[in-house]
């Protein structure tokens, strides 16, 4: 615990030194904890706000406007749209990169006419083991900070000072933006977004923790915890899950065993 202690008070102090800020909020587990850290040290001085964008879940939008009523920080919501961006619609490997690059140029822009110095945003220690072309992008602007990383707070310690701290976001499985269920490739499309967004909010009444479908064309690819599968591959239950999702537009629907895993569309991509 003291490893942890002497990374908040890093934190802390990095939170001072940086003034007035804004976080970029999407409700996750990191971006929450970062919230409060900055409300704890800033008081009104932080603020959070959440890019609305077609690649964000309602759920995610509503679970990001509780939770900034929770800790009492002030939030408010910039439209921003990716789609906009024909580098991002073509999907290619680098799609988190144009992303990153439309939406922190929105808020950039934004918290400067506001008079704050800074956005931060919610990365942690353990991200620099995945494949995030994000952070290139993140990397390119003057006035984004990510403070978690910057101090070593790994997923596992922001959950447990969260958990500590109180907050309902200790436990709350990682997102990800829906363009990431969209294989590579495949044209990222408004429609497309809310089919999977549909289908992954049908799974809810079924099983729990983290879901995932994932988008091959007329494939639907479920991703589900090991422990889940068995719930869904119940006769009456998973013949409901396969009308509704060709209700919606898919042709095939499949359960992948190998389970849930984080960024498993990167396995198709060379080494």
């Amino acid at each position: 615990m003291e490893e942890i202690d002497n990374k908040l008070a890093k934190l802390n102090r990095v939170l001072v030194d940086l003034g007035k800020v804004a976080v970029a909020f999407s409700g996750g587990a990191d971006s929450s904890f970062l919230a409060a850290a900055a409300k704890k040290v800033l008081g009104d001085n932080a603020v959070t706000v959440t890019a609305l964008s077609e690649t964000l879940p309602e759920g995610e939008r509503q679970s990001a406007i509780e939770f900034a009523k929770s800790i009492h920080i002030k939030h408010t919501e910039i439209l921003i749209s990716e789609l906009k961006s024909q580098e991002f619609i073509a999907n290619t490997s680098k799609r988190c990169y144009f992303c990153k690059r439309e939406r922190f140029s929105v808020l950039e822009n934004w918290a400067l006419s506001q008079g704050l110095s800074w956005v931060l945003e919610g990365s942690n220690a353990d991200d620099v083991d995945d494949y995030r072309p994000g952070m290139e992008a993140l990397s390119e602007f003057t006035k984004v900070r990510s403070p978690l990383l910057e101090v070593g707070l790994t997923k596992a310690e922001i959950r447990a000072v969260s958990k500590e701290w109180g907050l309902s976001s200790w436990d709350k499985p990682s997102g990800a933006c829906l363009s990431s269920r969209i294989s590579y490739g495949v044209k990222i499309t408004p429609e497309r977004l809310k089919q999977v967004e549909q289908a992954e909010t049908y799974l809810k009444q079924y099983c729990s923790g983290q879901i995932r479908v994932r988008y091959h064309k007329n494939l639907a690819r479920i991703e589900v915890s090991s422990e889940q599968i068995g719930k869904l591959v119940e006769p009456g239950v998973a013949k409901k899950i396969t009308e509704y999702f060709k209700g919606i537009g898919f042709v095939f629907v499949t359960i992948d065993l190998a389970g849930y895993r984080m960024g498993s569309m990167n396995e198709t991509l060379p080494n």
